[in-house]
């Protein structure tokens, strides 16, 4: 009897949950469908997490053996070159008979060709070592001020101009130009220098400025004030807000920077690009906020948004700060007024 019992259940079918209602089978499926299709986006996106951080990793070490190759290599020559022009130009300067401070107009063709004279008749009078008359009468040593730059005659017929750059009404490093022509009526050139080796001062040569010494003059000092400016931004913002900030790359002549700020709610991506090295604000800006993926964000239900965002939000209030602010001026705007911009954007998007 009980074989015949056990026999009797084993052919009888068994009966499923969903196996009476069809709709709720194809329900259970969808569902099913879709918490795998869930979970194996977000294994998805933690895979590509993972991927994107190691590149970055191998980025920022990349970049850290560049600088410090850089350095390493440039760090020994050009101090020498700097060492002796820095002695030479102090020499100059302690020998003077006058300096004198001249504004924009003042700075021209005509007092740059007097200068030149000089150099070269001072050069002759060397030369002429067996004329004592001529020995007798030293001409006068002037030294010229004309806003950041001094410009002084050196020995053998060259003209060095040094370059004092700041940074927010404060001196930063002087930096070295010596020009040299091998007579009057010859075009000057650039002898030597102790501009850094990534500013394109041979090509600034190479261009129209080489028959305008002038031009080449205020165009380099133009170039190191702007270099220095937009690394001191860069500087000052790590240094005050070096706890938000990571992941912060740049280009030698601080010419492109991008950062990403870490926010509570958001990650802000911010990519600067300026039109040219003399540029000292950016004209090329992008800011977007990535909303940061956790458990709020995919569950909560506040001020009318539900769900998780995806897509990046442009902080067009940023770029504009960015495009007529310092960087850091324009960074704490962009930190004061972010969790607004972020709230008065979703409920756009919401109400849309």
């Amino acid at each position: 009897m009980e074989s015949d019992v056990e026999e009797s259940m084993r052919k009888r079918p068994r009966k499923y949950p969903f196996s009476a209602d069809s709709s709720s089978r194809k329900q259970f499926e969808q569902y099913s469908g879709r918490t795998f299709a869930i979970m194996g986006e977000v294994n998805f996106m933690q895979d590509d997490d993972n991927r994107l951080e190691i590149t970055r990793t191998k980025f920022g070490s990349l970049l850290k053996r560049h600088g410090d190759l850089t350095e390493r290599l440039a760090r020994d020559s050009d101090k020498i070159i700097f060492e002796r022009l820095q002695k030479e130009f102090e020499a100059a300067r302690a020998s003077q008979t006058e300096e004198i401070c001249l504004d924009g107009e003042e700075w021209n063709d005509g007092l740059l060709a007097t200068i030149r004279e000089r150099v070269h008749m001072e050069a002759d009078r060397k030369a002429m070592q067996g004329d004592a008359d001529i020995l007798a009468c030293p001409l006068e040593k002037i030294t010229y001020k004309i806003g950041n730059k001094v410009i002084c005659c050196l020995e053998g017929a060259r003209i060095g101009v040094q370059y004092e750059t700041s940074f927010a009404g404060e001196p930063c490093e002087f930096y070295h130009c010596v020009l040299e022509s091998k007579s009057f009526l010859e075009k000057m050139t650039v002898l030597e220098h102790t501009v850094p080796f990534f500013l394109p001062i041979r090509e600034i040569e190479n261009d129209l400025h080489s028959s305008n010494a002038m031009k080449l003059i205020d165009h380099v000092g133009d170039l190191l004030q702007a270099f220095v400016d937009r690394r001191e931004q860069v500087r000052l913002i790590k240094e005050l807000y070096g706890n938000q900030i990571r992941e912060l790359y740049h280009s030698l002549p601080y010419h492109m920077v991008e950062f990403v700020l870490d926010d509570s709610d958001c990650k802000v991506t911010v990519s600067l690009r300026y039109a040219d090295l003399i540029s000292v604000l950016p004209t090329r800006i992008s800011v977007l906020a990535w909303p940061m993926f956790n458990k709020n964000t995919m569950s909560r239900k506040e001020d009318g948004l539900s769900g998780s965002h995806s897509s990046p939000i442009r902080l067009t209030y940023a770029e504009d700060a960015l495009r007529t602010m310092s960087l850091p001026e324009a960074y704490a705007e962009i930190v004061l007024n972010l969790p607004q911009a972020i709230r008065q954007t979703y409920h756009q998007k919401a109400t849309a």
